[in-house]
């Protein structure tokens, strides 16, 4: 029987045999790191006006599965598009060393259990930083007419993350890393695809790249939205696993066009099973729903939430609870086999 790890890697990898579903995120661990520790972004339900790293005002409402930006106008950060420089001003990216080790620690048991990958979490990617910086209207408004600007401020960013990057590479050298940055809604991509192309393809490579030119072996990303679009734009980017992956985006159809290119995790919608009101009735029954007539290759049924949790409470144990139930069923695993393959489950909210 393979590891939680070790399954999940034959799960993503082109010809790999994995021996069951991949439960959720059994088989990596989210990572803390200074950088996230300071950039302001582990809000809990409920904080009001919290003032982020790069000067973004945050609240994060009851029952809702993050934190928000605020965008009243006197809380807009980057209030002039042709003046952004004057604006936007990135913090800083040296911590000390002692707080490296901390962390480094914490890897190096996760790592050491060959039971899942430990993989740092990185929030807010390139595209949610622009329209935190700027609001959203104003921020795709801005793509069309000011495609320029915007795109000298995605370079400012990806200086910035790359020194971030420089940082977890040299001092937590991590096998996986799990990225944030939501492309749309659940109906489209916020973007036209050529336009998103121009604008983060390049980017997105040079950020991956350096990741995979120092160790990493596979790039999470997180984007719960519809982007079936924009799919062979993330396979250029390096992207090994689009984590949340709703169900508008056909996952069987993107599973027949690109298996073994790309894995999918997800295909569990949040509003399917994480509701006021749910019962482990519903979750059985959606649990079984997106396993049965699924292949492993590419496909990593999941919650499409970026994290492992949910918004009301118990969701999540619930439906890692009917994915193994599932497993023993179909391919003979007792639950103590299951158990014992993986780390702890790992819940980092609700």
């Amino acid at each position: 029987m393979l590891t939680a790890k070790e399954n999940l890697r034959q799960t993503i990898i082109d010809g790999g045999k994995p021996d069951r579903y991949v439960n959720n995120y059994e088989g990596i661990y989210l990572m803390m790191h200074p950088w996230i520790m300071h950039s302001g972004a582990l809000l809990a339900p409920g904080d009001k006006g919290k003032v982020n790293a790069w000067g973004v005002t945050m609240d994060f409402p009851a029952h809702t599965p993050g934190a928000f930006p605020v965008h009243t106008p006197d809380k807009i950060v980057c209030k002039d598009i042709e003046e952004w420089e004057k604006y936007v001003k990135a913090p800083p990216t040296d911590f000390p060393e002692a707080e490296w080790e901390v962390f480094q620690q914490q890897y190096d048991e996760v790592t050491s259990t060959g039971k899942a990958y430990a993989a740092p979490l990185y929030v807010t990617g390139l595209f949610e930083m622009t329209h935190y910086l700027c609001a959203i209207d104003d921020a795709l408004v801005y793509y069309l007419t000011d495609t320029d600007y915007m795109k000298d401020m995605i370079k400012y960013i990806t200086e910035f993350e790359l020194k971030i990057a420089e940082g977890i590479c040299d001092h937590l050298h991590p096998e996986a890393v799990f990225h944030h940055d939501d492309w749309g809604t659940e109906t489209n991509s916020f973007l036209p695809p050529e336009l998103f192309a121009e604008c983060f393809v390049e980017p997105y490579k040079q950020i991956y790249g350096y990741y995979k030119s120092h160790g990493v072996e596979f790039v999470f990303h997180h984007n719960d939205s519809y982007s079936a679009n924009l799919v062979p734009y993330m396979i250029e980017m390096g992207i090994d696993v689009w984590q949340g992956t709703m169900e508008s985006n056909d996952v069987k159809g993107l599973l027949e066009k690109y298996k073994g290119q790309i894995a999918f995790m997800g295909n569990i919608d949040n509003k399917d099973v994480d509701f006021a009101g749910w019962t482990p009735a519903d979750v059985e029954r959606v649990a079984y729903e997106h396993l049965d007539g699924y292949e492993f290759q590419s496909y990593i049924p999941c919650i499409t939430q970026g994290g492992p949790g949910s918004t009301f409470s118990g969701t999540y144990v619930e439906l890692c609870k009917y994915i193994d139930q599932y497993n023993s069923e179909k391919f003979g695993f007792t639950q103590q086999e299951l158990e014992d393959a993986r780390l702890d489950l790992q819940v980092l909210f609700g």
